[in-house]
């Protein structure tokens, strides 16, 4: 079972009078910066100024520094900016300012775990990862509550890492919730394979392949939306509740026994082989080796992917019914495509 960390756990003090640098202002950036702050912390962003994140952490209230002007002045640096950019960010405007005594934090350990980044010896590496998009982090900490975070320490330079991890921690407000403690190791290939196999590869395949069956079978695609796709939320928020138990409490009789004589057939032991060796990939680093060279070579791959997704009936029509939804957020949609035209990903931690 792991070790978990509560608020009589950590020294709150053990930040105070430093500089902490938030590198990245996107989901989990701006919901960290802004919960340090209000526990009482001196934050500030590193960021190029003419970004335009960058201009929206100015309207919030802080301190925009070029990164390296930030590297320089921190005490803590966090780096959030994404998984493929930070060797990059390290290498410009990190290193050079990373010195003795500092703290190198991270929320993710990709690119610790797969060396992308090879910090000195003379410095803390640590990592606190909440379990849950930024917002959500964001909204929770402003109603007195925290949500849950990873804590793993890679590198004790100072006989206080875990101190001042757990002091982050507080800081965000994840103490209220707990912290469970894990590894660099175990956080990162943990968590890309679940992306892969599960919470996003996996759903949107079994998603997309019920979709192509009714529909290839002659039911009318919107209807085929509706079973495999719209419903999926109704029944992930029963899990999310109260676990498998509870979404099997309240779906109907017929449901449940159909869950639990036909799911199996449809993701049994051959589907566990190929997780197997998505999860061999993982460990071994093969995954992590395609994806620096995707993007060192251009990521010519992933666009087409990309596209070629776009371009799912399935995705025409989801667009096509969710206009019919008056409950949705009206300008969830609009603010999508304006973050996604000035190349801001809008990123959750999943």
């Amino acid at each position: 079972m792991a070790t978990i960390f509560y608020e009589r756990d950590s020294n709150p003090q053990a930040l105070r009078g430093k500089t902490i640098a938030i590198f990245g202002y996107g989901s989990q950036g701006h919901a960290q910066a802004q919960n340090l702050r209000d526990s009482g912390y001196h934050v500030i962003i590193g960021l190029e100024p003419t970004r335009g994140s960058a201009r929206q952490a100015k309207d919030d209230g802080f301190t925009v520094l070029a990164p390296a002007e930030a590297a320089k002045r921190a005490d803590w640096i966090q780096i959030l900016t994404p998984d493929e950019t930070q060797a990059a960010v390290y290498e410009s405007a990190i290193r050079p300012g990373l010195v003795k005594g500092k703290v190198l934090g991270f929320s993710h350990g990709f690119s610790i775990h797969f060396r992308t980044i090879v910090p000195p010896a003379d410095v803390d590496v640590v990592m606190i990862a909440p379990k849950s998009p930024g917002h959500l982090l964001r909204r929770v900490y402003r109603e007195d509550r925290g949500v849950p975070s990873l804590i793993a320490i890679q590198q004790d330079a100072s006989g206080r890492a875990q101190e001042l991890a757990l002091c982050y921690a507080y800081g965000i407000g994840s103490t209220r919730a707990g912290v469970l403690e894990t590894t660099f190791k175990e956080e990162t290939e943990s968590d890309l394979f679940g992306e892969q196999a599960v919470l996003c590869g996996g759903l949107t395949s079994l998603m997309k392949k019920g979709f192509e069956t009714l529909v290839e079978a002659g039911y009318q695609p919107e209807i085929a939306y509706f079973e495999c796709i719209h419903e999926m939320k109704l029944i992930v928020d029963l899990i999310y509740e109260g676990g498998l138990g509870r979404m099997r409490y309240s779906i109907s009789n017929t449901a449940e026994y159909g869950d639990l004589t036909r799911g199996p057939k449809v993701v049994g032991d051959e589907t566990r082989t190929a997780m197997k060796k998505i999860l061999a990939d993982v460990q071994s680093g093969a995954f992590a080796r395609e994806w620096i060279e995707e993007n060192r070579t251009g990521a010519a791959k992933f666009a087409g992917l990309r596209e070629a997704e776009k371009q799912h009936p399935v995705e025409k029509v989801g667009a096509s019914l969710r206009r019919m939804m008056s409950w949705l957020e009206p300008d969830a949609g609009k603010q999508a495509a304006r973050a996604e035209a000035a190349g801001q990903k809008q990123v959750v931690n999943a």
